[in-house]
Parts: C-alpha cells; sequence; structure tokens
C-alpha cells in the first residue's frame, strides 16, 4: 500500500510531524496542539475563540480542552468580547507570549531544515498538490453527497 496510496504518504508524514512537534514541545511541558493554538492566537489583540476552531481544524471539544490547559498554566487569558457579548476573547499573556516566540522558531527551524534538503521547485510542487488536495476535499468532489 505504502507506493501506491496518497492518503499513506499524507498520513504516515503527518503522524511522524506530529510526534516530532510533540517530542519538542514535551520538554517544555508543553503539546503540538498548545503550539500550534498559540501561533493562532493573535500575539497583540488576542482572537475570539470561535473563530480558533476552525483556524486550527480542531473540534469544538478538543479546542475546549486545549484552552483550559493553556489558562490553568498561565498562557492565556479569556475577556468577554466586546463587540459580542456571548463571545470570548482569547488573550495571550506575557508567558504566553513567551512560549509562543518558541513555538514559532521550532516551527520555523523545521521549515529552515526541510528547505535545506528540498528544493524550491519541489516544495512548491509539494505546496500546490496540498492545496489541490484541500481544495478537493472542501468541494466535495471525492465523496460528494448526493
Amino acid at each position: 500500500m505504502k507506493d501506491k496510496t496518497i492518503d499513506y504518504a499524507l498520513r504516515t508524514t503527518w503522524q511522524a510531524v506530529a510526534r516530532m512537534y510533540n517530542e519538542e514541545a514535551a520538554k517544555y511541558g508543553a503539546t503540538m496542539a498548545t503550539g500550534f493554538a498559540l501561533l493562532s492566537i493573535d500575539r497583540e489583540k488576542g482572537s475570539p475563540s470561535t473563530t480558533l476552531g476552525p483556524k486550527m481544524g480542531m473540534e469544538a471539544t478538543s479546542l475546549t480542552r486545549t484552552l483550559k490547559s493553556m489558562e490553568e498554566r498561565g498562557l492565556i487569558t479569556r475577556k468577554k468580547n466586546p463587540t459580542d457579548g456571548r463571545g470570548v476573547i482569547i488573550q495571550l499573556t506575557k508567558e504566553g507570549k513567551e512560549k509562543r516566540e518558541l513555538s514559532k522558531e521550532t516551527v520555523l527551524r523545521f521549515n529552515e531544515i526541510v528547505k535545506q534538503y528540498v528544493s524550491e521547485e519541489k516544495l512548491q510542487n509539494f505546496m500546490e498538490v496540498a492545496e489541490i488536495i484541500n481544495e478537493l476535499i472542501s468541494e466535495k468532489k471525492i465523496y460528494n453527497e448526493k
């Protein structure tokens, strides 16, 4: 199968990347989800909690669990959304901003190392293929609902 299916290559590569990020995050008592959340929250203004799930591709229950853990660790605070009384703005604390920079450096290092081994043309092709796959899925062109 590994030589014949696109999903196998995507799945095994993503699992390896996730494992690598989780191992790195564990050194700081965090997870990949925490690092991703830190990077998804606007550094200065914060972000509405309702925009984080779709932005991160996370289900509401997983996001809630991640945000709760981040709040307990003092990485974020929740403030009432001034434009929507029902909503909440997630803001980074000072420590959250520091951990955000660490997460950013980790991601940039990954990109830097990959770019040392993969040509710009191959990376561009990879990005184009990933974009096409995402479009096919979002437009339901693979398993359309009839």
